[in-house]
């Protein structure tokens, strides 16, 4: 039988002058760019948890439907990168109108009072007052909200009480969502204008 020894030495020695070159390239593959963008990209949004139990602190409601619309919301769109709170007012006479203030919060950046007003689905008479909490989604700044977000045709979605649509412009995406009694009119159409000051021109 010949002897195999040597073999096996020439192969061990072979596979230790590789190992530094093997590392070297494992260290410089895509997996590990990929790692830093997605960790750059998780300080420059707001993860699931924080984002619901903001808003379930905000509407003063842990219902099921807020949680699956955020659930829906980031499923769809993954991290925002921002969000406004706060309250608007709409009112409808076949048609509706509606008017809202809150504060925008950016990931990083200092937080600023925003308004909107625009047309919204309002087959009835009346109105109401209520609170809206907006995802935002690649907004690269405050001054890159202030101008008219169309409706998306369709993204009108609705679980246990609360409910969702999407605005978007370029690439720029804006999620509102309400609850309860804001749902009257909650579908937006047309469009929705947000400033920096307020006023009462919806267009």
């Amino acid at each position: 039988m010949p002897d195999l020894q040597p073999f096996f030495t020439r192969r061990v020695l072979f596979t230790r002058l590789l190992q530094p070159v093997l590392v070297a390239a494992l260290l410089t593959t895509a997996p590990a760019r990929a790692a830093d963008s997605s960790s750059d990209s998780d300080r420059n949004t707001y993860d699931q948890d924080s984002v619901l139990k903001d808003a379930q602190k905000f509407f003063g409601s842990s219902t099921e439907g807020l949680a699956r619309i955020i659930e829906k919301a980031f499923k769809e769109q993954g991290r925002p990168n921002g969000y406004i709170k706060g309250e608007e007012a709409s009112g409808a006479v076949a048609v509706g109108l509606r008017y809202g203030h809150g504060t925008l919060s950016l990931k990083g950046a200092k937080s600023r009072k925003v308004y909107w007003q625009g047309p919204s689905i309002g087959f009835d008479v009346g109105a109401n007052v209520s609170k809206v909490f907006v995802l935002v989604y690649h907004l690269p700044s405050g001054d890159s909200l202030f101008q008219r977000f169309p409706a998306v045709d369709g993204s009108f979605y609705y679980f246990g009480g609360a409910g969702i649509n999407y605005q978007q412009r370029d690439k720029i995406i804006l999620a509102p969502i309400r609850l309860g009694v804001g749902m009257r009119t909650g579908a937006s159409i047309g469009y929705m204008h947000y400033t920096r000051e307020k006023t009462y021109l919806p267009f």
